[in-house]
């Protein structure tokens, strides 16, 4: 660890600085502004110096540093092995004992642990606890308050006593059920598997120097060291889609203003803006791969899916309509080494295959179905190790995945395999899927259900295989949220929650390992994690975006944490009984589109409809103005 630094000269680093010396080809020597004798690294504030100058003393430009080595046996690498449980009453905060432990694990503080054993809770269970809490809340209102109107006799006190102790048993047994389901289906805590100054001496010397980046992203201690490290202004609305470039020097974002901005995120700058196009919230714009960054696909809840061509000065030539979904399209899925072609799939459940080269672009590829019942999809994914299979999700509880070269809709409605939490299979609850994702090599797929909770499938088991790992302590029931995987080798899950904050998951013991407040709105929806950086780019409600780096001075103490994830199961549990099959969402939403439709003047909407810009229509798609109401897409799913 840092022991003293003594500064001849400032060496503090801005966001330009930061973007230009992280880039992929200078990460494995040095800093892009000469200073190679030691890692950029130790030129960061803070976290960056506590995790990866450990155990080293060097001199950089005008800045000398003196390392004092305070952890014996931080330069022997160690191999993965499984640690003790931590002891949650006894973690340490940021200036306790544990601060000289190496950086990669945090055996004693930051980790969500519970309980170790618990049993999966049934529905009837939780609706049973939920009631008993309402009765014992009408009780304690109805109980005398005193005064004129009510006796004060013995015998109403016995009464009240028995009441509250009653009463105090029965909150003394929710609270260890809610311990239970809380603690259940974890695994201890993998040892660290990076070590940072054994990987610096490595990568000095030219030893395993490729490796090195990717090590890097995918430490522990990184992840419990991000904190937000600046916003992004501009839009109008709320942010409703994030996508880097393949590079990672551009991030594209889309709001509800019907505005689409690229950034020079590095400086915080907006280098173009343009309008998208579209008639109605602009849900997700994507770079297309090895298109130089001048091509940018994008879907809107006015269910059209256009592409924007850009030019090398810094604008915007034009936008295309290439499909038209007869709902609102949420999600584009791109191949990965295709620079013209990509999925999209909508409410209206058509996935459409879209091949630019074609004169009439897009072509129907299957209309998913549940017997004879259409399921509208929310979210579609593309395998990255083999190209030719998607996976969707949307109107009910189960992963799809087709193959493009094997859809029969005559043999089992076209899917090739489908998985679902076997919990959630005989459920009568309207369980939706709002966002999917496969990890880096294609074997595995997380799901994200909304007022449930996270669930990893193995993609090569075989149909109807049950969930692998489960993660819970968010809550997903305001918007359609989306999740991710963190990390080059998939380590981590994040995902957002109603309550504000933005989760991270170890993807192996399924325990919180990072927990931060991420929107003043209350709602985090998106996420996107740098292609090549430790970093990260959130977004929901607030007009903003949000850019995470690890430069914390110590890990996360995930003070609060316990608290919140309680309080969102028992908001979960008392909506699922308050409300139940009240009503129909989607009927709801029906509603809304059509009476705004009914307010719209035709002429107005015939004007709206003349698009200046070149059309591509499919033979299969509706030409009609299917937008909805100009909401933010954080409607429930």
């Amino acid at each position: 660890m840092f022991k003293s630094v003594r500064r001849t000269g400032s060496t503090h680093l801005s966001f330009e600085h930061w973007g230009r010396c992280l880039s992929p080809g200078l990460l494995g020597g040095g800093c892009c502004c000469g200073l190679l004798r030691w890692p950029v690294w130790a030129l960061w504030p803070g976290s960056l110096g506590r995790a990866f100058a450990e155990d080293a003393a060097g001199t950089v430009g005008r800045a000398q540093v003196v390392v004092l080595p305070s952890a014996p046996g931080l330069g022997q690498a160690e191999a993965p092995v499984d640690k003790p449980k931590p002891d949650v009453k006894g973690q340490t905060g940021a200036n306790g004992e544990d601060e000289d432990e190496d950086t990669d694990s945090m055996d004693g503080s930051g980790l969500c642990s519970l309980t170790e054993e618990g049993e999966r809770e049934s529905e009837e269970g939780r609706r049973e606890r939920v009631k008993d809490g309402a009765k014992r809340a009408a009780r304690k209102r109805n109980r005398p308050g005193g005064g004129a109107n009510h006796s004060s006799s013995s015998d109403e006190d016995d009464e009240d006593e028995d009441e509250e102790e009653e009463d105090q048993k029965d909150d003394q047994d929710d609270d260890e059920a809610m311990e239970a389901w809380l603690g259940a289906e974890l695994r201890e805590m993998r040892g660290p598997v990076w070590r940072a100054v054994p990987s610096l001496l490595s990568r000095e010397i030219g030893r395993e120097s490729h490796q090195f980046v990717r090590r890097v992203c995918g430490a522990r201690g990184l992840v419990q060291r991000l904190a937000c490290q600046g916003r992004l202004e501009r839009h109008k609305g709320c942010v409703n889609t994030l996508h880097f470039n393949p590079s990672g020097t551009r991030l594209a974002s889309g709001s509800d203003d019907l505005r689409v901005v690229i950034w020079n995120w590095a400086i915080q700058t907006a280098e173009l803006e343009f309008d998208s196009g579209h008639k109605s919230n602009v849900f997700q714009a994507k770079f297309l791969p090895h298109s130089g960054d001048s091509t940018l696909a994008m879907c809107a809840r006015d269910g059209q899916i256009r592409v924007a061509e850009l030019s090398a000065t810094q604008r915007c030539k034009n936008t295309k309509r290439v499909a038209q979904h007869k709902g609102a399209a949420h999600k584009l899925a791109l191949e990965p080494d295709s620079p013209c072609s990509f999925l999209s799939a909508g409410e209206d459940a058509v996935v459409f295959g879209i091949d630019l080269r074609l004169d009439r672009p897009a072509n129907k590829l299957v209309v998913v179905k549940e017997g004879d019942k259409k399921v509208g999809l929310y979210t579609i994914f593309v395998n990255p190790a083999q190209t030719q299979q998607f996976a969707v999700g949307g109107r009910d509880q189960y992963v799809r995945i087709y193959d493009q070269r094997k859809i029969n809709e005559n043999d089992n409605n076209g899917v090739l395999k489908k998985f679902c939490p076997s919990h959630l299979v005989p459920s009568e609850s309207k369980t939706n899927i709002t966002c999917l994702v496969y990890s880096h090599d294609g074997t595995e797929l997380l799901a994200s259900y909304n007022d449930e909770d996270i669930y990893l499938f193995d993609s090569n088991h075989s149909d109807g295989a049950d969930y692998l790992m489960r993660y819970k302590g968010h809550r997903n029931n305001a918007t359609v949220k989306g999740v991710n995987f963190y990390g080059p080798c998939s380590e981590f899950v994040v995902s957002g929650s109603d309550c504000g904050h933005i989760y991270l998951w170890d993807k192996y013991s399924a325990r919180i390992v990072q927990f931060m407040e991420g929107d003043k709105g209350g709602v985090v929806n998106c996420l996107e994690p740098h292609p090549h950086l430790p970093g990260m780019a959130t977004s929901g409600l607030d007009h903003d975006i949000k850019l995470w780096a690890p430069t914390a001075e110590n890990p996360a103490s995930l003070k609060g944490l316990k608290e919140v994830m309680k309080k969102n199961k028992r908001e979960r549990d008392e909506d699922s009984v308050r409300h139940g099959d009240q009503y129909d969402t989607q009927l709801l939403w029906f509603l809304m589109r059509h009476m705004r439709n009914r307010r719209r003047p035709r002429a107005r909407r015939e004007g709206a409809d003349a698009d200046t810009d070149e059309s591509w229509s499919s033979p299969d798609s509706s030409d009609e103005d299917e937008g909805g109401p100009d909401h933010v897409q954080c409607m429930s799913s």
